[in-house]
């Protein structure tokens, strides 16, 4: 079968929860969890007579979103009925936005083996959430504590190529709105989720092919292996002299393939309409940038930063960035060294490290930024070796105090003292004669268990760069 004879078009339905405290139209908490069918309301599950009222928060943190995203902002746009009919939709009809989402025009910058590359954002618009259906042995039973939960949709445009691509923006888009901090992206809660639209076609053509459209997918490896399977599915369907069907897929985990639903609605099978209930959304210049100040120097710009200013490398940034509350850390923690990449050494070699044993959320770092500032400072100013530095770190995390007492407590100041440390190297040269001949005839790597001798005489306190400089110093007298 000629899978490279092909071309995979995707374009993505990003569905994000907003992190509003009420629903979108009503006062109903948005706490996910708590027994079925109690965080709702008449409003929320359309009981007649009802009037919905638009939370102002909605609107603010859509913006913020399409401001992130580089969307241009519509300072009139209104809400529509999207009708359809489905369990988990009480009111046979979702309030969504149809020709005049609040953002549009937007784009993220992703990068790929080593490739840049724009996705475009067609728009950006609020939704309220529908119910959730539970499957059970005797029967199904719906649960509408998440109906009317405001969301953000976000359409992509068909740029993205391959699973991987869907796998990279994804975790891009969810960095941004996470540092916007408009949503909590969830993905186990379902508050981050996407539909993935996937058409193939023979290299060359300017055609697009028929698409699916695969639904509700809450995890990037599950997008990339539904997208995965469901390219090769199509591609062996053409291939065999068959046509491919517009229609709603699910990704099954459990049997690793996508599985139809149902035929693919168009736009008009919705008749969408305005809805009657709900006033047009008008937007001031004022406004917009007023909300434009309140978001953060987001991840691509710190990398950058980190990357020109502090030296760091490509890989450092991107785990440094991945975090919105580790890069703040980061960049507190700075103020105590000049020395960034000592830094970001310890806190992704150790602090990492660590989190990751005690099961740590990502940010829970317990010691203050100050203090584990003044311990790259210490590194950097050759008072500890890095290798003590991991010992001080290790106490440090278990009882934050400040380094330099640590240091001062446990007697682990760096030895630097020449004279001390060079006769110590000779009395080593002078036990070791089959390692010094094995230098002194090319084996330069024989320097090392020299260098660890000396190490566990000072119990690792020695100065690493003059112990190798006293050692070769004085092999080299030999030769």
């Amino acid at each position: 079968m000629a899978y490279k004879d092909y071309e995979i078009v995707i374009g993505l339905e990003v569905h994000s929860e907003l992190k509003t405290k009420s629903k979108i139209y009503c006062s109903c908490t948005t706490e996910f969890g708590g027994d079925p069918n109690t965080h709702c309301c008449p409003i929320c599950t359309g009981m007649p007579g009802t009037l919905p009222v638009l939370n102002g928060m909605v609107v603010e943190y859509a913006i913020k979103a399409g401001l992130a995203t580089n969307c241009k902002i519509h300072q009139f746009s209104k809400q529509d009925r999207k009708n359809y009919f489905y369990p988990d939709l009480p009111k046979a009809y979702q309030t969504s936005q149809y020709d005049l989402p609040l953002c549009y025009e937007g784009y993220v910058d992703i990068e790929t083996n080593g490739e840049e590359k724009r996705i475009g954002l067609t728009r950006i618009h609020i939704e309220e959430d529908a119910g959730k259906l539970i499957h059970e042995a005797n029967g199904t039973f719906v649960d509408y504590n998440r109906c009317g939960v405001p969301l953000i949709e976000i359409v992509t445009e068909p740029d993205l190529r391959s699973p991987e691509e869907i796998r990279v923006f994804l975790s891009k888009l969810r960095s941004i709105l996470l540092y916007a901090d408009v949503s909590d992206c969830r993905m186990n809660e379902g508050s981050f989720r996407c539909d993935v639209n996937l058409s193939v076609r023979k290299k060359g053509a300017t055609t697009l092919g028929t698409r699916t459209e695969m639904k509700n997918i809450n995890s990037f490896n599950f997008a990339f292996k539904a997208a995965e399977y469901e390219a090769k599915r199509q591609i062996k369907l053409i291939e065999s002299g068959g046509n491919v069907v517009q229609e709603t897929r699910r990704w099954d985990e459990a049997k690793g393939v996508t599985i139809s639903m149902r035929s693919k609605e168009e736009a008009h099978d919705y008749r969408y309409f305005p809805a009657p209930d709900l006033m047009p959304i008008v937007t001031s210049d004022e406004e917009i940038e007023r909300i434009r100040q309140t978001i953060p120097e987001l991840p691509d710009v710190r990398m950058k930063r980190y990357m020109e200013n502090d030296g760091l490398s490509l890989y450092d940034s991107e785990l440094l960035v991945a975090s919105m509350k580790i890069s703040d850390y980061f960049d507190q923690a700075c103020k105590q060294t000049k020395n960034k990449k000592v830094l970001a050494n310890i806190i992704i070699s150790e602090a990492f490290s660590r989190m990751n044993e005690d099961e740590k959320e990502l940010g829970e770092i317990p010691i203050s930024a100050e203090n584990l500032g003044k311990l790259a400072h210490l590194v950097d100013t050759n008072v500890i070796s890095s290798s003590i530095a991991k010992k001080v770190f290790a106490i440090m995390w278990e009882h934050d105090d400040d380094p330099e007492i640590i240091v001062e407590k446990e007697g682990l100041k760096q030895i630097s003292d020449d004279g001390a440390l060079r006769q110590m190297a000779e009395e080593v040269i002078a036990k070791n004669d089959k390692v010094v001949q094995d230098y002194l005839s090319g084996k330069e790597a024989a320097i090392q268990a020299l260098m660890g001798q000396m190490m566990a005489r000072t119990k690792g306190k020695a100065n690493p760069k003059m112990v190798i400089d006293l050692l070769k110093e004085i092999l080299n007298t030999k030769k």
